[in-house]
């Protein structure tokens, strides 16, 4: 009876001091990084430090949140890189919270993955990219579009990317605006913002940025055959 009061106290007092351990790492982050909550902190193998979650990007901080780190943590003795596991999966769960009905698709006949894309209209890759469509669907991959026009809002890029959105037929008038260099002006509605908004979330810096099923990101041009051996599907 003794023994198992000695061992529901341990379990007590350590599952306490681990959430009050990571509670202050979010306190103290806090003044810096709003709406954190410990349920975005968890411990790291390093005593001391811990790993944050922010929206889709991972850093790293001392317990009392004084002190961030911002690069990636490689187990050399299991060759893994925790950074990039940890990017994968909360890739996954913020791609899990946009609503396809928000995104331009050309699905796969037979889908086998799916991959997000922020793509902007005038990028030359973009259109690399998009000139090779049949070439991901045909390979069982669905490609679901994000509007991200580099230059920002109200520019050249953004307008198109409005237009795109606003057409009758989306598919077609991206392709069009890709391929052929041909747009027509309209407005209405739409959620170019709120992708360029994701585009800051998932740590965009150039297009084409994609994102496959699995989190994994890759910034850049990939044909279709190289694509699948890349994301290790």
């Amino acid at each position: 009876m003794k023994k198992c009061l000695l061992s529901w106290l341990f379990i007590t007092v350590f599952s306490t001091t681990a959430l009050a351990d990571e509670a202050s790492v979010a306190l103290g982050l806090s003044a810096v990084i709003p709406n954190i909550s410990k349920d975005s902190v968890s411990k790291t193998p390093i005593t001391g430090l811990y790993q944050v979650l922010v929206g889709a990007r991972v850093i790293y901080a001392s317990e009392d949140g004084r002190y961030i780190i911002q690069g990636e943590m490689v187990d050399l003795v299991n060759r893994k890189n925790m950074t990039e596991q940890a990017l994968n999966t909360t890739r996954q769960r913020e791609l899990a919270k946009i609503d396809e009905k928000s995104m331009i698709i050309f699905p796969a006949k037979n889908e086998k993955h799916k991959i997000t894309i922020f793509s902007d209209i005038d990028c030359g890759y973009c259109r690399k990219l998009h000139a090779q469509i049949n070439d991901y669907t045909d390979a069982g991959i669905t490609v679901r579009y994000l509007l991200f026009p580099r230059t920002g809002p109200e520019t050249e890029s953004y307008i198109k990317a409005v237009s795109v959105w606003c057409a009758e037929d989306r598919n077609q008038a991206l392709t069009d605006a890709k391929l052929n260099n041909k747009v027509i002006n309209k407005t209405c509605e739409n959620p170019v913002d709120d992708h360029m908004a994701l585009g800051q979330v998932f740590g965009v810096a150039g297009t084409p940025a994609i994102i496959a099923d699995n989190g994994v990101m890759i910034p850049g041009f990939v044909p279709a055959k190289e694509l699948i051996q890349h994301v290790g599907w």
